[in-house]
């Protein structure tokens, strides 16, 4: 794989991602959507592609702890609906990923979450009353379950950057904070686990990558701790407005670059 190993990286280069890997903790288990600037920060150091298949595990590693933080909270019935349509995200992603390049992949990437978080504002400013999560059973909560998970499924195979798409899904459909969070922290779990063999396969992911993953995978651990004391002291309002933010930041670094 064309990546850079452990001992390639400067000090700054190695604090740089090490710093990027506490807010992947963070975002798990506070801000849904904050890692699209880790995200952005591994493109940044490592080359792009490459960068994909080092921050997966760190991912993982993320989710294991929202799981654990939050597990009681997750809502299936969600949850199950939004799988068929995330596989098939994943596969067209994965197909995209042969013959994209790293240009290509910022660019769609970035333009969808701009998008999303656009449409997610209209959406909530036209609402007379929020929408609960059982909306989901409906003819149109199926229909936009099914559209964010293939996009979803699409971003998060391509660059690691489904968490804002989910984010702005589980905010339209009416999801309150420890909810959001037990649902998501669930969903990437089992999403991120399932990519790996693609991600394998691709050639994203191999020894010198797991190597470097090892350095910085304890930075995730104070973030998800962080994450955890922060979560408490954030209203919904303010946790709307930062997912959202988090996103916007996230997309305009991607078509930035």
């Amino acid at each position: 794989m064309n990546t850079m190993t452990l001992w390639h990286l400067t000090g700054w280069e190695f604090a740089a991602l090490a710093c990027a890997a506490l807010l992947v903790g963070f975002s798990k288990t506070a801000v849904s959507g904050a890692n699209t600037v880790s995200l952005a920060i591994f493109a940044a150091i490592l080359p792009a592609r490459a960068s994909t298949g080092v921050l997966l595990p760190i991912l993982i590693a993320g989710d294991v702890l929202a799981v654990l933080t939050y597990r009681r909270h997750a809502h299936w019935p969600t949850l199950w609906r939004l799988f068929p349509a995330v596989a098939a995200g994943v596969l067209a992603g994965t197909v995209f990923l042969i013959w994209a390049d790293d240009g290509m992949v910022r660019t769609s990437i970035g333009a969808i979450l701009l998008l999303m978080a656009g449409v997610t504002v209209w959406r909530r400013r036209r609402a007379a009353a929020d929408e609960g999560p059982d909306s989901v059973a409906t003819r149109s909560g199926r229909l936009k379950a099914r559209s964010y998970g293939v996009l979803g499924g699409f971003t998060t195979m391509v660059a690691n950057a489904g968490g804002p798409v989910m984010a702005l899904y589980l905010l339209s459909a009416g999801f309150r904070k420890l909810g959001f969070l037990g649902t998501s922290a669930f969903f990437f779990l089992i999403v991120n686990v399932t990519k790996v063999p693609f991600s394998a396969g691709l050639g994203l992911i191999d020894g010198t990558s797991l190597l470097l993953d090892a350095a910085l995978v304890l930075f995730v651990v104070p973030g998800a701790l962080l994450g955890k004391w922060a979560v408490d002291r954030i209203n919904q309002r303010l946790f709307e407005q930062l997912v959202i933010a988090a996103t916007v930041v996230g997309g305009l670094q991607l078509l930035l670059r």
